[in-house]
């Protein structure tokens, strides 16, 4: 598979309570977040592990405190894609932890209210699962939609925020520590 970002200087694998991922850097931030298996996973990356790189240790730490149901530090992205797609990943950016929004709302806050399907696309196509919490969108009345990395993982991350009906059984399933490999 190609690189997704030209300029990754670093990668490393991260073990999360939800399953493996792989975390990739440039030197200007956190360019990927794919868990395994994941619809558009980039596959093997043809750069260094590194896992001292310092957006990859933020990384880490990010991960940590999330999995913890801490508030997250400050992450430095460097995330390449269309201006769209950029627009729509920036709106994800804005739900806060424990919110959710529709399709159409991130569509409207992108810029482009009717271009729906679209910002859908661009949604599964976000390269920093979690952080560019993707999760938090769903589809129309509620419903539990779409998410590259399982909905089984979306479901658990919407919980673990308090912004699914299983908050309290994914509060008391604490999670066990974030391992890098």
């Amino acid at each position: 598979m190609t690189t997704p970002h030209p300029l990754l200087q670093a990668q490393t694998r991260l073990n999360t309570p939800l399953g493996w991922m792989t975390a990739a850097a440039t030197a200007q931030g956190l360019a990927g977040l794919w868990f395994d298996g994941q619809a558009h996973h980039p596959g093997p990356l043809a750069v260094p592990d590194n896992p001292q790189q310092p957006w990859l240790q933020a990384a880490a730490r990010a991960l940590q405190a999330c999995f913890a149901g801490q508030a997250l530090p400050p992450l430095v992205f460097d995330l390449h894609g269309t201006a769209f797609q950029r627009a729509v990943w920036q709106a994800l950016q804005a739900i806060p932890a424990g919110a959710t929004r529709s399709y159409g709302q991130i569509a409207a806050a992108a810029g482009s209210p009717a271009a729906v399907r679209a910002a859908g696309a661009a949604i599964g196509r976000n390269p920093v699962s979690i952080f560019v919490p993707c999760h938090r969108v769903l589809g129309q009345g509620g419903a539990l939609t779409g998410y590259a990395g399982g909905l089984d993982r979306k479901r658990a991350l919407l919980a673990l925020e308090g912004a699914w009906p299983t908050a309290a059984s994914a509060r008391s399933a604490k999670p066990g520590t974030l391992a890098a490999a």
